[in-house]
């Protein structure tokens, strides 16, 4: 194409230095950030965190494409998004499964690759090592030093660098160490200690001689007490002659009938190393969840008691939202009355859920309670709120319903105002009185506006932790439950949370996130349901 020919074309024009400058800045970005992203990369990958390291590579990736394609450019203005979308909300999701067919959880919280790092740090005395008491010296460059005293005799002094070993001749036995030696200054007490924590690493010593600090009061020759294999991925243990492999598999020892040890470093003793590493074990977790009688006894009547506490929670506190909304809608009563009482009645919504639910689990308490001293008052017996499972269940939606109702009222204060008038007064022309002016004109007309807030507010109840442990932790206890925790006012998340964290074995993740992935999956199932009602409402509302 001709010079002139480009000059003509519309489509081509020249760069110019405002162009230039943008495309510097947004390239030297771009560099900024794949090297932050590469150094990411190779952290995670060292550690042996590969699924997080993939993430990153991708959303980096995502990240160059979108802002070096020009036909990607809208897409420009939303890609930090995007990138915070996948790293903050998919990537918990994808670990989460990721996690449930893993060992993850107490005894088993590193990575592979950590658990060696950390063995290796390990070290011993080896036979005829010697031990020395030590004090640490600096010189004018920032290295470090050690006078060392032998231990048992306490008589002979020496001294150790970075690159040398030798004895001390020059100070007398029992006199005071020198303030200055060989150009190394004696550090006073609070830049000791901020030295020895810097030099824990270091070795001093010569070729010969090696020393490393193994405390506050010790240094000796020292060495390396676990030393990984690659070639037989096993530590040998040099103190003990003892080589530990490295086991992943799970099911049950042929010859001892004992269930195998996954994550852990093992030697033909059947002994293991005090740290093992994350491994996958399949679908042991989910297995365990479904076979295992004392965890499945409980677990329909809890998954029963959920459904129930949430369809209640949400019936119970729309209707009394409703029908406050209803009565701050009457133009009877004064606009200053009115603005009065919506704001008490919305001050359940404005305190903390945790201050609510104390402040009842002390008006019910049975011999100090307000509202049972009130209910003694009469003659009557005050319920038991925390030890009948019945009566406990209704102290949980009594409370539920305070915290819940002013949502829904203010909810249904919008809603109501939007539904025109003039559909009223034909109504009442044809002879409609209020409860048929309610059930065939309001109802159908709110559920349209309200119905998805009611799906939203199903499912937060589903998951509800927070009222459930404040109330009463759950109880009161299920006996068939045997020695795993579980409570007749327990939903599911709390099932799972005492399951996983409180059933006496310390923290199991893996186990979590396998029931978590249980109740996403009946969530997803009963919304969906929900979601067919919506639309029979939408429906109705067309024909109104």
């Amino acid at each position: 194409m001709s010079l002139q020919a480009a000059s003509d074309n519309p489509n081509r024009r020249s760069l110019g230095g405002s162009d230039l400058l943008r495309l510097f800045v947004t390239y030297f970005m771009l560099a900024v950030v794949d090297a932050f992203a590469v150094y990411l990369i190779y952290v995670f990958a060292v550690d042996g965190v590969i699924e997080l390291a993939i993430t990153v590579a991708v959303v980096t990736i995502g990240a160059n494409i979108i802002n070096l394609r020009q036909g990607l450019y809208p897409l420009r203005w939303i890609a930090p998004a995007l990138s915070l979308m996948v790293l903050m909300v998919v990537y918990p999701i994808v670990y989460t499964v990721y996690v449930s067919f893993t060992n993850y959880g107490d005894g088993n919280l590193l990575t592979k690759q950590q658990v060696i790092r950390i063995l290796s740090q390990e070290t011993y005395l080896p036979e005829g090592g010697e031990v020395y008491a030590w004090t640490i010296y600096a010189n004018a460059a920032g290295d470090y030093a050690l006078w060392l005293t032998d231990r048992d005799a306490g008589d002979r002094y020496y001294f150790a660098t970075l690159g040398g070993f030798a004895a001390v001749d020059a100070v007398a036995p029992g006199a005071e160490l020198p303030a200055e030696y060989q150009g190394y200054r004696l550090l006073d007490r609070r830049k000791a200690l901020q030295a020895a924590v810097a030099a824990e690493d270091l070795v001093f010593g010569g070729d010969e001689i090696q020393i490393g600090i193994a405390g506050r009061r010790e240094a000796g020759e020292f060495e390396q007490r676990l030393v990984y294999q690659p070639e037989e991925d096993a530590i040998l243990d040099r103190q003990t002659d003892s080589l530990y492999h490295a086991e992943y598999n799970y099911g049950t020892d042929e010859t001892t009938g004992e269930p195998y040890k996954t994550g852990q470093f093992i030697n033909d003793a059947g002994e293991t190393l005090r740290t093992g590493f994350i491994a996958g074990i399949g679908t042991k977790n989910f297995v365990s969840f479904i076979e295992n009688d004392q965890i499945r006894g409980p677990l329909i009547r809890i998954f029963l008691w959920t459904i129930g506490f949430s369809f209640a929670s949400v019936v119970s506190t729309f209707a009394l939202g409703l029908f406050f909304a209803l009565i701050m809608q009457d133009e009877r009563i004064p606009m200053l009355l009115r603005k009065f009482f919506r704001t008490v009645l919305i001050i359940p919504w404005a305190i903390p859920g945790l201050i609510s639910v104390a402040v009842w689990r002390g008006m019910l308490n049975e011999n100090l309670g307000v509202i049972s001293n009130i209910i003694r008052a009469f003659g009557l017996e005050p319920p038991p709120f925390f030890i009948d499972p019945g009566w406990a269940k209704m102290g949980i939606l009594l409370i539920n319903l305070w915290l819940g109702y002013p949502y829904f009222m203010l909810v249904c204060s919008g809603a109501l105002a939007a539904i025109p008038s003039d559909m009223y007064e034909a109504a009442e022309v044809d002879g409609a009185n209020w409860w048929r002016k309610f059930r065939d004109l309001t109802l159908p007309m709110l559920l349209v506006a309200v119905g998805p807030l009611l799906i939203a507010s199903f499912t937060f109840n589903f998951n509800n932790f927070t009222i459930i442990e404040a109330y009463d932790e759950g109880g009161p206890p299920m006996r068939e439950s045997g020695n795993l925790p579980a409570g007749h006012t327990d939903i599911l998340i709390s099932y799972a949370f005492r399951l996983a964290f409180g059933a006496g074995r310390g923290a199991d993740y893996g186990l979590a996130s396998a029931i978590t992935i249980v109740i996403f999956v009946m969530v997803a199932a009963v919304t969906l349901l929900q979601y067919r009602f919506t639309s029979g409402w939408e429906e109705t509302s067309e024909n109104v």
